[in-house]
Order: C-alpha cells, then sequence, then structure tokens
C-alpha cells in the first residue's frame, strides 16, 4: 500500500510541475535530494558504526547481560506466561535494551529472534495456528498475546539517546543537535507507560 501511496504521490507531483511550468526546479530538487540522501547514510554508517562497537564491547564485558538481568522483573510482570528460562526473554531484553539506548537498527535482529521463538512457544503450547503443515510448516499464523505485547512495547519504546535524531540534526547544520534528548526522552516514557496500561488492559481481556 505504501509502494502505491508514494509512486501516486510522486506521479501528483511530476504532472503538477510539467502543468506549472517547474520541471527544472523538480530535477534539481531530486537530483539534490539524491547526493543528501549519500551523504547522509554515509554519516549514519560512521556513527551506527560506532554505537554498534559499544554495544559489542557493552556485550563482551557483561553490561548487556547484567542489564538484561535487571530487566527480568519486568518481562515477567509484561509477559507473565513465558516461562523463565525460555530462550524468547533473553531476546526480547536485548532488543528492549537497544531500543532504550537508541540503537534502533541493533535491535531489529533480536526482535526478529524473539518473534520465532514466540512462535516456538505457541507451537508448544499446542496452538492450532501453529501446527506442522507437511512441507509447508507452519500452517496458520495468529499472533499470540506476547507477540502483541511485545511489537506494543518495541514501538513505544523508552529511548533515553535518540542516536537517529542527533544524527539528523547534525547533517542539516543543527546548532545544538543533543536538544532532543530531553523532550525524546519525555515523549517515549510517556508512550511507554501508555502502552503499558493498554497491554496490561487488553492482556486481562
Amino acid at each position: 500500500m505504501l509502494n502505491y501511496i508514494w509512486a501516486l504521490m510522486i506521479l501528483i507531483g511530476v504532472v503538477y510541475a510539467a502543468v506549472t511550468g517547474n520541471m527544472e526546479a523538480v530535477t534539481d530538487a531530486a537530483l539534490g535530494s539524491a547526493g543528501e540522501a549519500v551523504s547522509l547514510c554515509i554519516t549514519m554508517a560512521g556513527v551506527m558504526g560506532l554505537w554498534m562497537g559499544l554495544m559489542r564491547i557493552a556485550e563482551k564485558s557483561g553490561l548487556i547481560a547484567g542489564l538484561a538481568s535487571g530487566i527480568q522483573p519486568f518481562l515477567s510482570f509484561m509477559f507473565p506466561r513465558i516461562p523463565k528460562k525460555h530462550e524468547s526473554r533473553k531476546y526480547i531484553a536485548t532488543n528492549f535494551i537497544a531500543n532504550i539506548l537508541g540503537l534502533g537498527w541493533a535491535c531489529t535482529p533480536a526482535g526478529l529472534k524473539a518473534m520465532e521463538e514466540l512462535a516456538k512457544l505457541e507451537e508448544e503450547r499446542g496452538n492450532p495456528a501453529y501446527a506442522k503443515d507437511g512441507k509447508e510448516g507452519l500452517r496458520g499464523r495468529a499472533a499470540s498475546n506476547e507477540m502483541c505485547t511485545f511489537l506494543i512495547l518495541n514501538t513505544s519504546s523508552l529511548q533515553l539517546i535518540p542516536v537517529n535524531m542527533i544524527v539528523y540534526r547534525t547533517q542539516y547544520g543543527s546548532a545544538n543537535p543533543a536538544a532532543v534528548i530531553a523532550p525524546a526522552i519525555l515523549a517515549t516514557l510517556f508512550s511507554t507507560i501508555i502502552a503499558i496500561v493498554y497491554c496490561k488492559i487488553k492482556d486481562r481481556k
């Protein structure tokens, strides 16, 4: 659907530019934006390389494991039906920690692994939607309560260091790129609180 929306917007812009005689401006803007996109990608690659390296050091030093252990009571509160030693809890904890540190790209692999483990948990529980069906593997898919809760918390996650926004602001010449930190913490704190309340209400139903 998004592909159709973007294609329609581009088509409308090109047609409008042709009708109003602004095709040259559209061409200049497209070429300029392409150059900015490449520059931004290079900047983001450097910053993310730095943060991923720090994340790796934190993992090797045991800091990530310590943080993951520290949020286990929160995981037990949000996911009371996941066994305490289930593999999914490790990936969920890693995903949350990466999100909190503003490493959105780093949290994606852990998030995917968490979903895989939650799917295996549903299979172990005997959920018909996850029953094996010959060569096709898992027959159908129906998101469990744990999957929905994880997705909502992942989307609304508290961020202490919004790395991406700081990089964007730096790239476009902000006088104080880090000024976004306090508003980001406040906004994501409220979104996370609302997500927790919503998930617990829906889970009880």
